[in-house]
């Protein structure tokens, strides 16, 4: 099943590299405005030995992987409380609704004056942006919970904490791990997104609007873009390695299920 999928997939990518490079080579598309596919991908990989390049990724990576480790700890602890606490359940779900669907990108602006620092910026924007999808599956993770179970390890005497990490924590824990892999894409486009806007000095980002603005260099442009793309493809088949690999259980019930 993964092999086909694997395969329709590398079929689906040929085919539309072959569709965008016939466009531009029949005239369909001005090839000064945007250049064939294989000019674009053969720049991509004299772009993986350019150092100023490779400096700029590697900006971008660090500022999203801390952005996203604080992302993780902040919303998995506070839907943890939010989640175990039933008076608290009603006025925080307001205050969710309200602040989660602001887009960090138009906080760009508020996050340059509060920060003098660009990474402390990147890494802020990232924090709130990829906090979301993680506290929501925590909160409806632990809502879902087997109210059975739950009331079965009470009646062998075993506290709420107990209650908590024994049942609730493990049965939440791979739909956080969902969670986690939809931030972090999300984490990817706001940390390129606030280099692309705020004019710092490093990053994938700056890389991009520094090519832009040389005039002429649409393939730089479109070649860095790619590799943001194999970035968070990269990314996103680690997560779910490691999640495939740590919640095994579940994956297989639902397999079950479904079938």
């Amino acid at each position: 099943m993964n092999r086909t999928r694997v395969i329709r997939g590398v079929i689906g990518v040929c085919a539309a590299m072959a569709l965008a490079e016939m466009v531009v080579r029949l005239g369909i598309v001005d090839s000064e405005v945007v250049p064939p596919i294989s000019v674009v991908l053969l720049r991509s990989v004299t772009l993986a030995g350019d150092p100023v390049f490779l400096a700029g990724v590697a900006d971008t990576v660090l500022a999203w992987l801390v952005g996203l480790v604080l992302a993780v700890v902040v919303a998995v602890v506070v839907g943890v409380v939010l989640g175990s606490v039933p008076w608290l359940s009603t006025p925080s779900r307001i205050v969710v609704e309200f602040l989660r669907p602001i887009p960090s990108v138009a906080l760009i602006p508020l996050a340059i004056l509060l920060f003098t620092s660009e990474t402390e910026m990147k890494i802020s924007l990232i924090l709130y942006a990829a906090c979301w999808p993680i506290l929501l599956n925590t909160l409806y993770a632990l809502q879902d919970v087997d109210p059975v179970a739950k009331d079965a390890m009470r009646s062998f005497g075993f506290g709420p904490l107990a209650v908590l990490w024994r049942v609730s924590l493990p049965s939440a824990a791979p739909f956080v791990a969902t969670g986690v892999r939809v931030s972090a894409g999300i984490a990817l486009v706001v940390v390129v997104s606030a280099e692309l806007l705020s004019g710092g000095s490093s990053g994938l980002g700056v890389f991009l609007i520094n090519a832009g603005s040389s005039g002429g260099n649409t393939d730089v442009m479109l070649a860095g873009a790619i590799w943001a793309g194999v970035l968070g493809l990269i990314v996103n088949a680690l997560l779910v390695r490691v999640e495939r690999g740590a919640f095994r259980w579940h994956f297989a019930r639902t397999e079950r299920t479904a079938a």
